[in-house]
């Protein structure tokens, strides 16, 4: 299938590894060019249709000045890809997690794509066009404990911003939508100081057991790819989707088992 996404311009954010990088892989192979944000870029650097830029995307202006090297560099922006984000687990649970620590997540998961948003509206609505896909988490509805408190609550406020904000600029030619994953096979979960490894050292229990118990609950037996996110990520980007706004889609092997 074409996704028409030929030499239309994206702006990906936390690019550098995990679904940002294979979200940003993604879209080259459909063919767009991709303006991709992250503090670091080594794993970006060379890409061919890949303008990387080092950029702190906590900073109050980080996100804009992201945006605005697309618009630099080709004038245009297509699509944006919020998919920057971060969690810290918090295994004492809400009593124990502080209001700087509730500020973090929020501006780690919520303001910096809220504030790329703000960047990229105007040049979309000058076009008559364009395409927002979040990144939010199943984190956003789902809680089986307290050590995700804060990283939910900010994933929801994603999730309602695009729903808003699909409601306004609908009209306006402009699609939002979010995907929630459950767990991914990323750093995020299996690496040094992962999900897996932060429950083992707080419970005493080794990591691998840690990952099996969380596979168990997953319908399909396994974690979700970050190839598998970016490619649900690229199809709501593209225009073959283009009546498909104001949804979120969850993509999580069958863990959650409600409708």
């Amino acid at each position: 299938m074409d996704l028409e996404l030929t030499d239309k311009v994206a702006v990906v954010t936390g690019a550098n590894k995990g679904i940002g990088l294979a979200i940003t892989k993604a879209l080259v192979d459909e063919g767009a060019l991709v303006v991709a944000g992250s503090r670091t870029t080594d794993n970006l650097d060379g890409l061919d249709r890949v303008k990387a830029v080092s950029v702190d995307l906590l900073s109050n202006d980080g996100p804009a000045a992201l945006v605005q090297t697309a618009i630099a560099e080709h004038g245009r922006i297509d699509v944006l890809v919020n998919n920057v984000g971060g969690v810290r687990i918090r295994v004492d649970g809400f009593l124990s997690t502080s209001d700087e620590e509730f500020e973090w997540a929020l501006r780690m998961n919520f303001f910096t794509g809220l504030r790329a948003i703000r960047a990229a509206l105007g040049p979309m609505l000058e076009q008559g066009s364009g395409s927002i896909v979040n990144v939010a988490s199943v984190n956003a509805f789902f809680q089986p404990d307290g050590a995700t408190v804060d990283y939910g609550a900010a994933k929801a406020a994603v999730v309602n911003l695009s729903e808003s904000l699909a409601q306004e600029f609908g009209p306006k030619g402009i699609r939002v939508n979010c995907v929630s994953p459950g767990q991914v096979s990323t750093d995020l979960w299996l690496g040094e100081h992962g999900v897996a490894e932060t429950f083992a050292k707080a419970t005493g229990v080794d990591a691998d057991t840690i990952r099996a118990s969380a596979i168990a609950g997953i319908a399909t037996g396994r974690f979700t790819t970050p190839q598998e996110v970016a490619t649900l990520v690229t199809l709501l980007a593209s225009d073959v989707t283009a009546n498909v706004t104001g949804v979120n889609y969850v993509i999580d092997g069958g863990l959650i088992k409600s409708t």
